[in-house]
């Protein structure tokens, strides 16, 4: 579990595809992330970290960084498809009980891709405007928080198939949303609190028919 609050920002140093004979394999890869000012000395093999919004397991330590395998499934659903060597990356190591939960709940785990469409400025922020998939925009509530590139952000204007966003220079500076242009991909992560919401009057209204 995460907070949407990112430790520091990195790249891809290294992909390296599987050498597996075996088909069901041939799209994995090992990722080698070179992970900036992130502290690592409290990191163990296995531990998670999140990476541009997926969760992805510690498998190696390097001395600025680590590696992942990446499996297949991951490749298809998120960024990770387009992402080559050099691609920016921001990091938060999995949150600990003693955490500040200074964002909202994140699972790292994408749940669809969207596109930045538009930037403008807005004062001392930046405002972008990002297209989202139908399916996921009735989870998207004016307010509410929504996870982009593992960033914990609140979403201040709906308007179609697109959601706005203000990013205030401090979020610019500490995340590798300054990177941002028209048409970035994004990984998105709805609010969980959401998602398990609508799961549970889905049951309800199941459980009603039924009766």
């Amino acid at each position: 579990m995460f907070t949407g609050i990112i430790e520091a920002t990195g790249t891809i140093e290294k992909i390296e595809p599987s050498q597996s004979s075996d088909p069901d394999k041939k799209d994995d890869a090992k990722y080698y992330f070179n992970t900036g000012k992130l502290e690592l000395s409290d990191v163990a093999l296995g531990d998670s970290i999140a990476c541009n919004g997926v969760c992805l397991t510690v498998i190696e330590k390097l001395p600025q960084g680590f590696v992942a395998d990446v499996s297949i499934e991951t490749i298809r659903v998120t960024q990770f498809s387009d992402y080559q060597k050099g691609q920016p990356i921001n990091f938060e190591k999995a949150m600990l009980p003693t955490t500040r939960f200074g964002g909202h709940m994140v699972s790292g785990h994408v749940d669809a891709i969207g596109e930045v469409v538009a930037i403008e400025d807005a004062a001392r922020s930046i405002q972008y405007q990002i297209q989202a998939p139908q399916d996921i925009l009735h989870y998207i509530a004016i307010k509410g928080s929504i996870t982009v590139d593992g960033i914990s952000l609140t979403v201040n204007q709906l308007k179609d198939d697109r959601f706005y966003l203000n990013l205030v220079p401090h979020t610019l500076q500490e995340t590798m949303a300054d990177s941002y242009q028209v048409g970035t991909k994004v990984n998105l992560e709805i609010d969980l609190v959401a998602r398990y919401l609508e799961r549970l009057m889905t049951i309800n209204k199941q459980a009603e028919t039924k009766g």
